[in-house]
Order: C-alpha cells, then sequence, then structure tokens
C-alpha cells in the first residue's frame, strides 16, 4: 500500500473525522472532547483549553484541505466558546479547564496560549476571521507574561496571583513555534516568523548544545538543564522525564516548516541529526514503531507507544524526503504507516487509539480525552504532508 499519496491522505484525513463528526458538538457550548473507542461521549462538561483550541485547528484546516465548507460552522463553534468561555474577561485570562462552563483552574499556561494562537492563525486560512488583531494580541500577551528576552525563549506558568513558576521547558517553546509559523502563514507578517527562528535557534542549537545536541524537556528559571526534574516520573502526560523522541522529530518538522519560508542549511542539517538520531534509537526491531522515551545514555526509560510519536515522526519524514531527496526518509514514513495502519488505527470505529503498550496491547477504551487528544497531531501530519505533496 502507498501512504505517500495524496489521495490515501485525504481519505484517511476525512476517515478520522468521521469518528469526532456525530458526537463532536456539545449543545450547552465548546466541544466533546471525551470520546470511548466506540464514539460514545463520556464526562461531556469537562473542557480544557488544548483541545478546545486543537479542535477549531482541525476543522478549520479540514475545510481546506478536504473542502468541506461545511467545517467551517464546527469550527466557528469552537471559535465562540473560546472567546465567551474560555476567556475571562474579569482576570484577562484564559480558563486552563472548565466543567460545565465554569472555570476550575485558571492558571495561564504558555502552552496553552500557543494553541490560541494557532487556532487564530488556522480560523484566519480558513477564512473565518479576516483581521489580524487577534493574532497580534496573543502574540503580545504571550511577550508580556512569558517571554524572557534575555534567553530568547518563554516562560512556562503564571499563577492566579502573577507570578511566573521557575520551570521552564522545551513544550511550550516548541508550540509556541509552530503557532508562530502558522500566523506568519496566515497573516505575512515577518514578526511571526522571525519569532519562530528565535526560538527555533535557541531551543535546537543553544539549549540542545548542553545535552548530546539533542533536545531536553526540562530547565531551571535561568535555562540550565534540569537533569532530575521528574526523573521518578517518566510517563507523565506534560512534563516527563527523558529524551522525547517525538519532540525530536516534531521539531525536525518545524526546523523544515521555518526552513521552507526561509531557507538555511542549519535548519536542514539539524533536522536531519535530531530525526537520524531518535530514530535509530527510538525504533522497536520487534514490535514497531517508536518508542515513548530514552535516557541520557540513549536506553529507553518508557517504552510505551503514543499515537503522536508516531504522527509527527511520519510528517518530519515525509519533509526529509522532500528536501533531501535521500531514500531512506521515505522509507522510514513507510515504515511508520504500516505500523501504524496496522496498530493504532481503528479500522471498526475511526480515528487512532492514542496509547499502547510496547507489544501494542491496549490501555484502555478511553480513545481521546480533554488535553490528551482530539486526533490533532494524527490528522495534522497527514494535511502536513498533503501540503508537501
Amino acid at each position: 500500500m502507498n501512504f505517500y499519496d495524496a489521495v490515501f491522505l485525504k481519505k484517511h484525513s476525512q476517515e478520522i473525522l468521521d469518528f469526532y463528526d456525530y458526537n463532536v458538538i456539545d449543545k450547552n457550548g465548546g466541544y466533546c472532547q471525551n470520546f470511548y473507542d466506540d464514539g460514545t461521549t463520556f464526562n461531556i462538561g469537562f473542557k480544557q483549553l488544548v483541545s478546545s483550541t486543537r479542535i477549531i485547528v482541525n476543522y478549520a484546516m479540514a475545510a481546506i484541505t478536504l473542502d468541506r465548507p461545511d467545517y467551517i460552522k464546527t469550527a466557528q463553534h469552537g471559535l465562540d466558546y473560546l472567546e465567551q468561555v474560555h476567556w475571562q474577561d474579569d482576570s484577562q485570562g484564559y480558563a486552563w479547564t472548565l466543567q460545565d462552563n465554569i472555570p476550575l483552574d485558571m492558571t495561564q499556561q504558555a502552552y496553552g496560549y500557543a494553541f490560541v494562537l494557532l487556532a487564530y492563525a488556522a480560523a484566519h486560512k480558513a477564512g473565518i476571521i479576516s483581521s489580524d488583531k487577534k493574532l497580534n494580541d496573543i502574540y503580545q500577551l504571550l511577550d508580556k507574561r512569558f517571554w524572557q528576552a534575555e534567553y530568547g525563549l518563554y516562560a512556562d506558568t503564571l499563577n492566579t496571583d502573577g507570578v511566573l513558576s521557575d520551570y521552564r521547558g522545551q513544550n511550550a517553546n516548541m508550540h509556541i513555534c509552530e503557532a508562530m509559523i502558522s500566523a506568519y502563514e496566515a497573516t505575512n507578517n515577518l514578526i511571526f516568523l522571525k519569532r519562530a527562528e528565535i526560538i527555533a535557534k535557541n531551543i535546537c542549537c543553544k539549549q540542545a548544545a548542553m545535552t548530546n545536541d539533542l533536545i531536553w524537556e526540562h530547565y531551571t528559571s535561568d535555562f540550565q538543564t534540569d537533569w532530575l526534574y521528574n526523573k521518578d516520573d517518566p510517563k507523565n502526560l506534560y512534563r516527563p522525564w527523558g529524551f522525547q523522541p517525538g519532540h525530536q522529530t516534531e521539531w525536525a518538522k518545524l526546523l523544515l516548516q521555518i526552513n521552507s519560508h526561509a531557507p538555511k542549511k542549519w535548519l536542514v542539517d539539524k533536522a536531519q541529526q535530531l530525526f537520524d538520531y531518535s530514530f535509530s534509537k527510538a525504533w522497536d526491531q520487534t514490535h514497531g514503531g517508536l518508542a515513548f522515551g530514552f535516557n541520557p545514555e540513549g536506553n529507553w526509560c518508557d517504552d510505551d507507544k503514543y499515537f503522536w510519536v508516531q504522527a509527527e515522526s511520519f510528517a518530519a519524514a515525509a519533509l526529509l524526503y522532500k528536501v533531501t531527496k535521500n531514500s531512506k526518509y521515505l522509507e522510514h514514513y513507510q515504515s511508520l504507516w504500516q505500523y501504524i495502519w496496522q496498530h493504532f488505527v481503528d479500522h471498526k470505529y475511526g480515528a487512532w487509539f492514542r496509547v499502547l503498550h510496547r507489544d501494542n496491547s491496549k490501555y484502555s477504551n478511553e480513545k481521546s480525552f480533554a488535553g490528551a487528544k482530539c486526533d490533532y497531531h494524527s490528522l495534522g501530519a497527514c494535511i502536513e504532508v498533503i501540503k508537501s505533496l
């Protein structure tokens, strides 16, 4: 089967959304974010900012890529909820989580703001909004609340008293970089592209130089490597310990996206180095797929298989193949897809499973839950490869 084909990828993208279409709209506002394998929902009233914004992105980008103008209405539904319920006028901030439309957690997360910016960029691309104002506003909020000019990177978490936590991480910076690229594509405003380049260089070169030329997840308040953060919790959902192969390959994808707008040799070289090393260390020769994490010695510290790791890696492989013409990347792409098709795609009910044991057996019957999965990575990776083709 040829997975490197726009017709296949469009068909599969539609199959992913078919799973969500029936139940994604919550008539009480926003999206349903918690789904069992068969598509039935649970805990409908619980919403999380990242899932709320990612589903906007899913439908806005699918409206364009799949020529589904009816998806504009679905994306608009989510945008309304973002602006009217997640955004809290009194505190001038976004609710991180909500229960029955009431804020549970008002901690301000740079990671969340990244996806707010990404949602507005996708809405702009889809013609849902025509003004750049919202994108500029979020850029300014990120600058005011999180930007650390001395390091050229963003802080992570602002508590409800307006105090920044000491934690610094690469993950929020990675997704802000992603959003900045998309904002540039939506507006042609170079301020977004320049900021994406600054983040990319500081994480992938300056920070990585301290950690074997790979990207470590966690830093102290002055952006020194924190080797011990969550060492006893390598499976932490947002801040796992260890090198994350999926984040190395996701950065490879982002570097190549920047390169498509402002070509520089270091972007391609670094993308190759991050991808090649991670793939060589994380590919499971026995059961297929990429393991979740490895330690500084290169040994696995979490052998689970996560959907997003496989998705980001096939997108990176496709972009590397396009820019280098090296057939090994196409082979990696096909190997990943063969594994995904056999183990992650739910051929009975649709969409992808979220996480599997090393031997590809299932953990649970929860396909998606708020803050953890809405098939944004799998759908987005398909759309990225479609664009490249």
